[in-house]
């Protein structure tokens, strides 16, 4: 790609300076001549699309589809995408619910090739929200490749309102939070958890996060977590806790680069 978003310093300041232009930034960036061309190509082809096995076999269009889920990564894993989609999400046995990964439940059920009266491929409106969505995790992609601090923090912007809003048991939308790995690093380094956390049980993992969004934030509602202000708290916390990681790491190194400098050499002894 040809355009690369801007970042001026780190931390809070590069997350006010690219807010305060990300209007104008993606707008230059969704007019990237390899971005549009796989857009326009998804807008033209998908409608045709009625099966999971056509969709994997056509590139162009796989990568729309994982792009837009921040799954890229699957693109050669064609057998392992096929099986997710077909199986989908309606059976409680099926592979998708195995996962962990709440992404790949997204996935399979924004395609609903598993639906008795057939896949949303055709549905109306249905590839302008995956292309939209491609458009957003590009841009994150690209600002990552920068600094992967502040594309994390654009996806929790971008992912947590859906949640926030979806009806659903609170407990159910931190479970989603949970296992979206962006949303979850988010989470975690703005309530100052350890990413070891993962290996206790889930529920436990429930109640500590619950706990501690109540104490820094004052709720534990994910709805209420996922409102403009408070959304923009959560991003502000990450952050300062970020910088303070990189300021410790930077600490540390002096005094062991200090350290090193104070060893006398063999000619000096």
């Amino acid at each position: 790609m040809s355009f690369q978003p801007i970042i001026t310093g780190s931390g809070l300041v590069a997350w006010q300076f690219l807010q305060s232009t990300a209007e104008l930034q993606r707008a230059s960036f969704d007019k990237t001549p390899s971005l549009t061309r796989d857009t326009d190509y998804f807008e033209q082809t998908i409608g045709s699309i009625t099966t999971a096995e056509e969709l994997v076999s056509d590139r162009r269009l796989l990568r729309v589809t994982l792009g837009a889920f921040g799954l890229q990564d699957d693109i050669d894993s064609k057998f392992f995408v096929r099986k997710l989609l077909e199986e989908g999400t309606i059976a409680s046995d099926s592979l998708t619910n195995k996962l962990a990964d709440e992404r790949y439940k997204s996935l399979a059920r924004s395609f609903g090739f598993d639906r008795a009266d057939g896949p949303l491929t055709q549905s109306e409106g249905f590839a302008d929200t995956i292309v939209t969505k491609y458009r957003a995790q590009q841009f994150e992609v690209a600002v990552g490749e920068q600094d992967n601090s502040l594309r994390l923090a654009l996806s929790l912007k971008r992912s947590l309102p859906e949640i926030g809003a979806a009806e659903l048991a609170n407990d159910t939308k931190w479970f989603r939070i949970m296992g979206d790995q962006p949303l979850r690093t988010v989470f975690e380094g703005a309530l100052g958890l350890p990413s070891a956390l993962g290996q206790l049980d889930i529920d436990q993992q429930l109640e500590i996060f619950k706990d501690k969004a109540s104490a820094r934030f004052g709720t534990s509602d994910v709805g209420e977590l996922s409102s403009e202000e408070m959304l923009e708290r959560v991003v502000q916390t990450y952050l300062l806790q970020e910088q303070v990681k990189e300021i410790n790491v930077a600490g540390r190194g002096q005094i062991a680069l200090t350290m090193l400098q104070n060893i006398p050499r063999w000619d000096e002894l």
